[in-house]
């Protein structure tokens, strides 16, 4: 089976996590928490970096440390994995989808603006598959209209706009370090921030609002979160954040090989890289036109056979049962590419052959049609 993507793991990770263990520093207490804030911090050029035990949590907490709660809205894509939807109604307030950009798959800014309410809060870009949404225009009209924007960049590690790495243009960004990320600690998550205020607020919620008396006893003002991660994980996103740059170019060299493959295939679109922006890649993407003469599920079903691990775009959450009565606009971009997207093998690991087995075996449907 080639996987559609899998952990990279051979740097730092056993020298760092030994370490934890021979000075019995596991919890979410010990030198590698620190370390690997300061360092995520650091290679995203931001001032504030607040570690979390997933990517939902640094969502949610993101959420939390702007206010934004009941009878509050926020806009989002609905082309996208479920948490950052979740995280709106963990907080109390509501979702409102809008449509996405046939070309990059995100959020269309164009059509933000129509949807923008009294209850609006925020704005949520997800920046999916590594692709960047149009961060200016949106800043613009979050700065009209006094709203928030919250980078969901949990797909977008090493990507960027126009200079900037995703994730720290918005308000606050959020990260993901869930086993198929470009880096992993198993589990876990970042929130990032320039705002000052953000950050320390992001960290006093993400530990319980605990404040330590004189005496030792802990006291709480508030109500606050347990959203830490263990220092024995943290110690391995240290040792994974040291091969961001080598796997972003090896992300960006295998879409490179790809592209030139795909070009000669009719009926397969190729995934898109806009002028100003830097993908990661973190999973390749194509859209199987009508022309192509086979569905989505077909080239699915064809390359499963082969040994080729394939998955489908993500459904429109606004379909979705828990979702299906919130605010929209027109879909009609995100429903078409709901069914034509498909997202290929994407491992640091993958090989040339590899690649070109995924290829060669879409080429032969295209062949017998």
């Amino acid at each position: 089976m080639i996987p559609l993507c899998i952990p990279e793991i051979r740097g730092n990770e056993w020298k760092y996590i030994k370490e934890c263990l021979d000075t019995n520093w596991v919890s979410s207490v010990g030198s590698y928490v620190d370390k690997f804030e300061k360092d995520f911090a650091d290679y995203l050029n931001c001032k504030f970096s607040v570690v979390t035990m997933n990517g939902t949590s640094s969502l949610e907490l993101a959420l939390r440390t702007l206010g934004i709660g009941e009878g509050d809205e926020v806009i989002v894509s609905s082309m996208t994995f479920i948490s950052p939807v979740n995280t709106i109604r963990y907080v109390g307030a509501e979702p409102v989808f809008v449509d996405v950009c046939r070309d990059s798959f995100v959020m269309d800014v164009t059509k933000i603006e129509e949807l923008i309410t009294s209850k609006t809060k925020a704005i949520m870009p997800v920046h999916i598959y590594g692709h960047a949404v149009e961060m200016d225009l949106l800043k613009e009209i979050a700065k009209r209209y006094n709203l928030y924007v919250i980078e969901d960049a949990t797909e977008a590690l090493g990507s960027e706009y126009k200079g900037e790495k995703l994730g720290t243009i918005g308000d606050i960004g959020c990260f993901s370090f869930n086993g198929n990320k470009l880096i992993t600690t198993g589990a876990g998550g970042m929130m990032v921030t320039n705002n000052e205020d953000y950050g320390h607020r992001a960290k006093y919620l993400s530990t319980q609002t605990k404040t330590v008396l004189e005496n030792g006893a802990f006291y709480h003002e508030e109500i606050g979160f347990n959203y830490r991660m263990p220092n024995v994980l943290a110690a391995m996103g240290v040792a994974q954040l040291e091969m961001v740059p080598e796997f972003v170019e090896i992300k960006r060299r295998n879409a490179k090989f790809y592209n030139e493959l795909f070009e000669k295939v009719k009926g397969i679109k190729p995934v898109i890289e806009r002028e100003g922006t830097i993908n990661c890649y973190w999973l390749y993407s194509i859209l199987v036109e009508d022309e192509f003469g086979a569905s989505r599920d077909q080239v699915i079903k064809v390359l499963k056979e082969r040994g080729v691990q394939a998955r489908p775009f993500f459904m429109p959450v606004h379909d979705m049962p828990p979702y299906k009565e919130c605010r929209h606009g027109d879909m009609s971009i995100t429903n078409e590419i709901s069914l034509k997207g498909i997202n290929l093998p994407s491992s640091v690991s993958i090989t040339e052959n590899e690649i070109l087995t995924v290829f060669q075996a879409i080429k032969e449907i295209s062949l017998k049609r």
